[in-house]
């Protein structure tokens, strides 16, 4: 469903004032580096999906209703397991540390670790708070 006129100007002006407030930060939002899969990870979700339809159609063809079903669930839990692993962007290196005010990038704190201020609490603008929420995240 596309966005409404007023909405795509809202999203305009936060992406602008994000652009002003932190340029790096959103060009490298922008340039798409997170997320997504690998093409390492499509061919293994490729390979999984196509042996999943071999036994889905494989299922059709025994004689035994018994075999049909369960050959035909496993194929279908197969092809959706590979969508679901193909569309999965979580990150296998874990997190690569926090950018801070000044574009430097701090190291990831250990597990224990305390955490600041909220956002909320130090009177941060919306796009800080958004940059802040972001980088929890990744």
């Amino acid at each position: 469903m596309p966005l409404s006129e007023h909405e795509q100007r809202m999203l305009d002006q936060i992406e602008s004032a994000l652009y002003a407030e932190d340029p790096k930060f959103a060009s490298n939002v922008r340039g798409g580096r997170f997320g997504g899969a690998t093409g390492k990870r499509r061919v293994f979700a490729a390979i999984g999906f196509a042996v999943g339809l071999m036994l889905l159609i494989a299922g059709m063809l025994l004689g035994k209703v018994e075999y049909t079903v369960i050959v035909g669930i496993a194929g279908f839990l197969l092809m959706f397991g590979s969508v679901v692993y193909a569309l999965w962007s979580g990150s296998d290196k874990g997190p690569r540390g926090t950018v801070e005010a000044d574009g430097t990038v701090r190291a990831p704190s250990g597990k224990g670790a305390k955490r600041g201020k909220s956002a909320k609490a130090s009177g941060q603008s919306f796009v800080a708070r958004m940059e802040e929420r972001f980088r929890r995240r990744f």
